[in-house]
């Protein structure tokens, strides 16, 4: 076959390396067992939903220790916003949708969200994909839901991290602001909410 002169040629692309394959297989890999535990969790099995959390965190921390290298104080504390906000809003996914998208929308929306509130001082400009946000567009009654589930949770926690939650998380108060409200200390508020949230995710893995 004759090329005329100048004519463009075309490179083919270069075939993925074995590491690449090798990411391939694991991102599937996770995506099938995620999604098995969680459709059997949606389906009212306890123990499948508690196996979905704990293997959710891990792959969240995993996730989170690469994005926040240089904030490794904040990882166990998004990590349990995080699985808060999928136990939220758990009745918004839909099952033909890959589940691994629609978790990693949540976190990077909550990772932006809460590094905003700790850091507001700092500049937090990374932009969030316009797919994150339109997940996050419930209805007013989904957004309702949710907001009873978290107060049902939130009523059961001592007052030294149910305030701290309440006030920072979930009125967007400062640390400082929070202190003075309540009269405990700012490093009281912090613990609280660390131990707070955690005990809120205890709740979470035994809802029935």
């Amino acid at each position: 076959m004759d090329f005329a002169p100048g004519a463009p040629t075309t490179t083919p692309p270069p075939a993925p390396t074995t590491a690449q394959v090798g990411a391939r297989a694991t991102a599937q890999a996770t995506e099938q067992q995620l999604k098995s535990l969680f459709l059997s969790a949606l389906d009212g099995d306890t123990r499948a939903y508690q196996s979905f959390l704990q293997a959710l965190g891990g792959v969240l921390r995993a996730f989170l220790r690469k994005r926040l290298h240089d904030k490794p104080q904040d990882v166990e504390d998004l990590v349990q916003e995080i699985l808060i906000a999928v136990h939220n809003g758990r009745h918004t996914y839909l099952p033909e949708q890959p589940l691994t998208a629609w978790m990693y929308a949540i976190a990077r929306y909550k990772t932006a969200d809460f590094l905003r509130s700790r850091y507001r001082h700092e500049a937090w400009t990374e932009p969030l994909d316009e797919d994150a946000a339109d997940l996050f567009a419930a209805s007013d009654d989904e957004a309702a839901h949710a907001r009873r589930d978290v107060d049902q949770l939130l009523s059961q926690l001592p007052d030294r991290h149910r305030l701290p939650i309440l006030h920072v998380k979930l009125q967007g108060l400062s640390v400082a602001e929070t202190a003075q409200l309540t009269g405990l200390s700012e490093s009281a508020i912090k613990v609280g909410i660390h131990r707070g949230l955690k005990a809120l995710a205890q709740m979470i893995r035994g809802v029935t």
